[in-house]
């Protein structure tokens, strides 16, 4: 049985060979990378804590002055708005939409 064998490459084709290899080693450590990379950031968005859904439900009540009308309420990203009207002037109260907490009080007056 007669075996083929393959002739000594040149050095031009040794050269060649060379290159590509090392572009291929490139290529591969690239892919590898990126597919880390791609692997991290889906974990991360998987298993960060911060900013879950998962909210317990709660009752709260929130007491107005006297003679306080709600006019108007609104979400705004994170926060609750209710627009009253006491008194003949217009208060805005901001509340944690997660919590309910109060965030804030804007109150809006006439110049005398």
């Amino acid at each position: 049985m007669t075996e083929i064998v393959a002739p000594e490459p040149t050095p031009e084709q040794a050269a060649l060979f060379t290159r590509v290899r090392r572009m291929m080693l490139i290529a591969g450590l690239t892919t590898a990378v990126a597919v880390a990379a791609v692997l991290i950031a889906i974990g991360y968005r998987l298993f960060r804590t911060e900013g879950s859904v998962t909210v317990a439900a709660s009752d709260v009540t929130a007491s107005l002055p006297r003679g306080a009308r709600i006019v108007s309420t609104g979400v705004a990203g994170d926060r609750l708005m209710v627009t009253l009207e006491v008194g003949g002037l217009t208060e805005i109260r901001t509340f944690d939409a997660r919590t309910l907490k109060p965030a804030g009080r804007l109150k809006f007056v006439n110049e005398p």
